[in-house]
């Protein structure tokens, strides 16, 4: 088992394109269906893999391109400590001042570090100015426990 960052960051109009954020039904629309309604099928089934956007289920980011992954660790601590550093990177750019807070970052870290040392998946969110979002995650792999079919993406 070992750990991949991830970290989006940009417009928050972007960001809340969900549709573009969920991964495709597995039954594609049936013969006869609304041409919008394959339109948009086929945009999503073709988009989805490869677009930069942060997934709603985080075990989803194993089916990305390898080249979004921030960084690989053995173990929970070393993925931590990679939350940690861009936590502080952006700090400067959180749009409300609470979530500034050194306590409240300390208690994010730690209850990333219990959630990855059983298995679990991290995510974290912050508005920032402008108004843009930063989301950062740390996805266990190899397996994933929500998903365990989903592979590695930097094999």
């Amino acid at each position: 088992m070992h750990h991949h960052g991830y970290l989006w960051a940009g417009p928050k109009e972007r960001f809340d394109e969900e549709g573009l954020r969920r991964p495709p039904h597995p039954d594609p629309p049936g013969v006869g269906s609304k041409p919008e309604l394959v339109q948009r099928y086929r945009e999503v089934a073709a988009g989805f893999p490869t677009i930069d956007l942060p997934p709603l289920e985080p075990a989803y980011w194993l089916v990305k391109p390898g080249s979004l992954v921030r960084g690989t660790w053995d173990h929970p601590k070393e993925a931590v400590g990679w939350l940690g550093e861009r936590l502080a990177e952006y700090t400067h750019r959180f749009a409300f001042e609470e979530a500034r807070d050194v306590g409240r970052m300390a208690a994010c870290l730690n209850s990333a570090f219990e959630r990855l040392a059983w298995g679990g998946d991290v995510t974290l969110g912050f508005y920032l100015e402008r108004p843009s979002f930063l989301s950062l995650a740390v996805v266990t792999c190899s397996p994933n426990r929500s998903r365990p079919e989903l592979g590695c993406p930097v094999q």
